[in-house]
């Protein structure tokens, strides 16, 4: 009796952690893991039509690197000291009470780093290779969305049934 409801209470738990798990994957850092597979073979021409013209741009021996970058860091500022006035910088008025969480964030004080740098390798005019330097894969999204809209969707081919 104890190990079928402890069995019935681990086939109810396991599924709500699987789905809370997936539902915290971040769809910006899954599209650009997988461009650094998909973008292989890119030539450079379309490479600079998708992506646009690369923030830094040098050639070494026979290899070109193109880099581009995206993202932001955001600061929140704390809230003032006890003792402003009303009318303190950052601060709303709303008839007779104020509510500091709509201008600041939960955590005063928190830096937010989402930035990436991603740089192509090309050789012979085609990307060879594909790397992150980046504080959040979720930013390299905005990099190589564009290009892998170009890249036609690998389907897996089944045999016809044999019959």
């Amino acid at each position: 009796m104890f190990r079928h409801r402890s069995l019935i209470r681990l086939s109810l738990t396991l599924p709500a952690l699987l789905a809370l798990t997936t539902a915290c994957a971040d769809p910006g850092a899954d599209a650009a893991l997988a461009a650094q597979s998909a973008l292989v073979g890119m030539p450079k021409g379309t490479l600079m039509s998708c992506a646009g013209v690369p923030q830094r741009e040098t050639a070494s021996g026979g290899l070109e690197f193109l880099t581009y970058q995206a993202g932001s860091v955001s600061y929140y500022a704390p809230p003032p000291p006890i003792g402003y006035p009303w009318g303190a910088p950052g601060w709303r008025r709303r008839a007779l009470d104020y509510d500091p969480w709509d201008y600041y964030p939960p955590v005063p004080g928190d830096v937010v780093d989402r930035r990436c740098e991603a740089t192509f390798t090309l050789d012979g005019g085609v990307v060879q290779r594909l790397v992150y330097r980046a504080s959040s894969q979720g930013a390299c999204a905005a990099i190589v969305q564009n290009c892998l809209a170009l890249v036609p969707q690998r389907t897996i081919s089944r045999g016809a049934p044999q019959g």
